[in-house]
């Protein structure tokens, strides 16, 4: 039987969640706005009595809401002059859940292009590295990722954090901090992404060829070997990803990532 003491210490913590999933709501929906263009760089957002006042949420849930934009560098508060919308140099695009509002609104070639980018300035180098420095959990940790990924197919959520999870141990299979603090942003791009070809039924091409090859290579220890297959597999993924773009009517696509 549950005490009335066990139910009071409990009372402030269903309290503390509710409030943390309205202020998240909050904070997404504004969120994708900005990212989306609705709300634009220098732009007031409405103040915090309008806002509570037409969506009937409490005052001290659009200020928390406001925080978490502030934090990843979408807004800036200033006194009397309200909450205006930061020029878009100043996002924190490395942030994960400014990279799933942007994907959850429409990205635009240049954001994809980007982050593309990025993955071939970092994963082919990771992957050259976990090659000489993995471990036997590690290689385990990787397979067993890859199966579920094979088993439960990109086209599922199950898949798709087996996915995540796969290019998360290559990053951490190198050893090196700031590497692995790339991890979530480096998942959130394979998560997005593929969730974005699967939304415009672009995602006909089997990918576990290519992360197999990947981790063939990396448990064989050849460094220049893992290199050149997390490049190709990073290619083929911008590739089927331009694909998807077309199918937005945007009228560029990404060009072709170079590095080196």
């Amino acid at each position: 039987m549950v005490s009335r003491r066990s139910e009071d210490r409990a009372a402030p913590a269903r309290q503390s969640k509710s409030s943390a999933r309205i202020h998240g709501a909050i904070a997404h929906d504004l969120g994708v706005a900005i990212v989306s263009g609705q709300y634009k760089p220098g732009e007031i957002l409405p103040t915090e009595i309008e806002f509570s006042e037409r969506l009937k949420v409490s005052r001290s849930a659009y200020r928390e809401a406001v925080r978490t934009l502030a934090a990843k560098g979408l807004v800036e508060s200033r006194p009397k002059t309200g909450t205006r919308v930061t020029p878009g140099t100043r996002w924190n695009l490395l942030d994960p859940d400014v990279l799933a509002w942007f994907f959850e609104a429409e990205p635009s070639p240049e954001l994809v292009n980007g982050l593309f980018e990025l993955r071939l300035i970092i994963e082919p180098t990771a992957a050259a590295f976990a090659a000489e420095r993995r471990d036997a959990q590690q290689l385990t940790r990787m397979r067993e990722a890859l199966m579920r990924m094979e088993r439960h197919t990109v086209a599922t959520p199950e898949g798709r954090d087996a996915d995540r999870e796969f290019h998360a141990i290559i990053l951490e299979a190198t050893g090196n901090p700031p590497l692995i603090c790339l991890a979530s942003t480096i998942g959130a791009g394979v998560h997005w992404t593929t969730i974005y070809k699967a939304r415009k039924d672009e995602l006909p091409r089997d990918p576990m060829p290519a992360h197999w090859k990947v981790f063939d290579a990396i448990a064989a220890g050849g460094p220049d070997d893992a290199r050149s297959a997390m490049e190709a597999l990073v290619r083929a993924a911008l590739r089927d990803t331009a694909r998807a773009l077309k199918r937005t009517g945007h009228s560029g696509q990404p060009r072709q990532a170079r590095t080196g």
